[in-house]
C-alpha cells in the first residue's frame, strides 16, 4: 500500500510476521541525515531509505528490546521519536513496548459524551501522595461520589526529569515512567471506565521541551518562527506533511491504543499553520474517523485564547469541528467579580455587567476593546447554533492558580462563601463545568510551579526567569518559590485527609449538593444561551441567574441582600429568608441559593 494511503501508521517496533514471532520492522522518518542506523540491544543493523526519507529495517528483537538510532557518523545513539517507551528517561535507549490486550475489562464501555457532563483536572504527580496512576485509581470512587463525569490529565507524555507539569515533553508517544509508564496509564483508564467516568489527556502540540528534543536531528520538525515557549511546529513549511502526521498519528494513538475518550489540545493559538485545511481541522476529521470506528464519543477539546467561534463551529459551518473550548473569559468574570482583583488580564472585569454579560453570550471579548492586550479581540458567538456545553467553565484550573506568583488558590484570600458563590456560578451554568483537582473542598496545599531540570543551567535559568517575571509585576521575588525546590513539589500534593475538618468538610458537601442536582434537574443542563436569563444590582452586588423554573441567586457582596425572586430554596450556603408571597429572598452576604419558583415555600 502506498505511505499516503496508509493513515493510521503502525507504531515504530510493531510486531510483523515472522519466525518465533520476533521480527520487528522498524521505521522512524529522518530526512535529514544521510545515514541512519539502528542499534538494538547493542547491536548495529543497516537500515534502507524510501524516496520520501523513511527509513526501515526487519531485526530480530526479543520483547521489551532496547533500541535506538545512529545518525551519520555520530555515535550517538537517540531514542526513537515515536518511542512507544522511555524507561530510562527521555535521554536514554527507547524500549519495545506492546500493551497487554487482554488486560482491558471496559469492553462494555460505550463512551461518556462531554455535554451535560462535569470534568475534572488532575495533575497524577501532586493528586496523591504516591504520585503515579494506580495511586489515583484509589482516589476514583471518592470522583464519583462528587458527581465527575471525566477526568482529565495533564500531561503525561515524556520529559525530562522526574516532577513537572508535564508540558515540557519531548517524546510524545511515551507516558512518564515515574507516573507508571504505559502500563500503568492503562490500568488507570480502565479503571476509570470501571466506575463509568470517561477520561481526557491534555496533550501539547504547538512546542517541544528544552531537554531531549532531537527531531530536529531526524528532521524539520520545527519550523524557523519562534513562540512564547521556543521554536514553533512545522506545520506548514517544507516536509510539513509528515511532522502533521506525526502529530495526528500520536493524537489516534491515545484514543485508540490506550482507550483515552477526548483530548486536551494545549494553547491552539499557537499553532502556527497557514495552510488551507488547519491542523485542527484536520485532526477533526481523523478524531470523527476514529469515533465510528470505535463506537463511542471522542472529544477535542481546545485550550485558545482568540474568543474565535471558528474552533467550535461544525466544520459545516466553515469552522474546525472540535466538540469544545476551554473559555477564560467565564473565569475571569466570576473570579473578578467575586475577588476584586483587577490586575493584569484581569483588568477589564470585574463589573457585574461584565458578569451577566459574559454568562449570557460565552466571551466577554467579542469584539470588543481588550485594554490587557491593548486591541480589539475576539468574536461574537451564535448563541443559536452552538451550545454553551461546547465552552469549559471553571473558577480555576492548574494555569489560574500555578501561574500566579506563589501558587495561591482562591481558598487563601476568599472565605468558604465566595468560595461557595463562584461554585454556584459555574455549577449551574449552561456551560460545561470543569473543576480542578481539590477545589472541591478548598484544598490548603498551593499548586506551585515545579520542574526537576537534571541540567544546571537550565534549572538555573528557569528559576531565575520566573523570579524576574513575577518581580516586574510587582512581586517580591524572594516570595516565588524556586521550581527546583524538591519542596515547591512536595507542597503542591493534596492532603486528602483535611476533607473531614469541619471547614473543608462543608465546602465539599456543598460542590456534591450543587452537583447532585444539576444532574437531578434538567434546567441546568440546558446548554442553549439563549434560554437563560440573568438579573443584576450592580449597586447591591447580587446577580440571579434563570434556569427554566429555578433562580440561582448570588450575593458577592458582605451584607444582606433581599432578591425579588423567590421559591422554594434547593441548595444554599446559608440559611435564606423568602417572604410569605414568595416574590423576594434575603440572601446573606457571601451566600447563595438555589430556588425552585414552582414550589411556594411554607409561610
Amino acid at each position: 500500500m502506498h505511505r499516503n494511503c496508509n493513515r493510521f501508521r503502525r507504531p515504530a517496533g510493531a510486531t510483523t510476521t515472522g519466525h518465533a514471532g520476533r521480527v520487528h520492522t522498524f521505521e522512524v522518518w529522518a530526512p535529514t541525515p544521510q545515514s541512519v542506523r539502528l542499534r538494538v540491544d547493542g547491536t548495529d543493523h543497516p537500515m534502507r531509505r524510501d524516496d520520501d526519507g523513511w527509513w526501515r529495517a526487519e531485526v530480530d528483537a526479543s520483547p521489551g528490546a532496547r533500541y535506538g538510532y545512529v545518525l551519520d557518523d555520530d555515535e550517538t545513539v537517540l531514542p526513537d521519536p515515536r518511542s512507544p517507551r522511555q524507561p530510562d528517561g527521555v535521554h536514554g535507549l527507547s524500549q519495545l513496548h506492546s500493551l497487554d490486550e487482554s488486560a482491558w475489562t471496559d469492553a462494555s464501555w460505550t463512551g461518556r459524551q462531554l455535554a451535560g457532563g462535569v470534568v475534572y483536572e488532575l495533575h497524577v504527580g501532586t493528586f496523591t501522595d504516591g504520585g503515579t496512576f494506580d495511586a489515583a485509581v484509589d482516589r476514583l470512587d471518592d470522583l464519583v461520589e462528587l458527581g465527575v463525569d471525566l477526568v482529565e490529565l495533564m500531561p503525561v507524555n515524556a520529559y525530562n526529569g522526574t516532577r513537572g507539569w508535564g508540558y515540557d515533553g519531548v517524546l510524545w508517544y511515551a507516558v512518564h515512567e515515574p507516573y507508571g509508564g504505559p502500563d500503568g496509564l492503562q490500568r488507570f483508564v480502565d479503571a476509570a471506565h470501571a466506575r463509568g467516568l470517561g477520561v481526557i489527556l491534555d496533550v501539547v502540540y504547538n512546542h517541544l521541551g528544552p531537554s531531549g528534543n532531537y527531531l530536529d536531528r531526524y528532521g524539520p520538525y520545527l519550523s524557523g518562527g519562534q513562540g512564547t515557549w521556543g521554536a514553533s511546529v512545522n506545520l506548514d513549511g517544507p516536509d510539513s506533511g509528515e511532522v502533521r502526521r506525526y502529530i495526528l498519528d500520536n493524537a489516534l494513538r491515545w484514543m485508540r491504543d490506550f482507550h483515552i475518550d477526548g483530548l486536551r489540545l494545549d494553547a491552539v493559538h499557537a499553532l502556527v499553520d497557514h495552510t488551507a485545511v488547519h491542523l485542527l481541522e484536520e485532526l477533526a476529521v481523523a478524531t470523527y474517523r476514529m469515533s465510528a470506528h470505535l463506537g463511542r464519543p471522542l472529544s477535542l477539546i481546545a485550550e485558545s485564547d482568540l474568543n474565535d467561534p471558528k474552533t467550535i463551529s461544525p466544520r459545516a459551518a466553515g469552522g474546525y469541528g472540535l466538540q469544545a473550548q476551554w473559555d477564560d473569559d467565564i473565569h475571569h468574570a466570576v473570579h473578578a467579580a467575586v475577588s476584586g482583583e483587577r490586575q493584569g488580564y484581569y483588568g477589564d472585569f470585574g463589573s457585574l455587567d461584565c458578569l451577566a454579560r459574559t454568562l449570557r453570550h460565552g466571551f466577554f471579548h467579542a469584539g470588543t476593546y481588550s485594554s490587557f492586550r491593548g486591541r480589539t479581540h475576539g468574536r461574537p458567538l451564535d448563541v443559536g447554533r452552538i451550545p454553551a456545553s461546547a465552552l469549559l467553565a471553571y473558577t480555576c484550573t492548574h494555569d489560574q492558580v500555578g501561574n500566579r506568583a506563589i501558587g495561591d488558590r482562591p481558598g487563601h484570600y476568599l472565605d468558604h462563601g465566595q468560595l461557595a458563590v463562584k461554585a454556584a456560578l459555574v455549577l449551574t451554568s449552561p456551560f460545561t463545568p470543569m473543576l480542578f483537582m481539590g477545589e472541591e473542598w478548598d484544598a490548603s496545599s498551593p499548586f506551585q510551579y515545579f520542574t526537576s531540570h537534571p541540567e544546571p543551567e537550565l534549572a538555573r535559568a528557569t528559576a531565575e526567569g520566573r523570579r524576574r517575571e513575577f518581580s516586574e509585576h510587582g512581586w517580591d521575588a524572594e516570595d516565588v518559590p524556586d521550581p527546583q525546590d524538591p519542596e515547591t513539589f512536595r507542597r503542591s500534593t493534596l492532603n486528602w485527609a483535611e476533607r473531614a475538618e469541619p471547614g473543608h468538610a462543608r465546602v465539599l458537601d456543598c460542590y456534591r449538593q450543587l452537583l447532585a442536582l444539576r444532574r437531578e434537574r434538567a434546567e441546568l443542563t440546558d446548554p442553549w444561551l439563549e434560554h437563560l436569563h440573568v438579573d443584576y444590582d450592580e449597586d447591591e452586588r447580587w446577580i440571579v441567574m434563570h434556569r427554566g423554573g429555578l433562580h440561582v441567586a448570588c450575593n458577592l457582596g458582605p451584607d444582606p441582600v433581599t432578591v425579588p425572586f423567590g421559591g422554594a430554596p434547593l441548595v444554599w450556603w446559608e440559611p435564606v429568608v423568602v417572604n410569605r408571597t414568595g416574590s423576594a429572598t434575603l440572601v446573606p452576604g457571601h451566600s447563595f441559593v438555589v430556588l425552585d419558583s414552582a414550589v411556594t415555600p411554607r409561610a
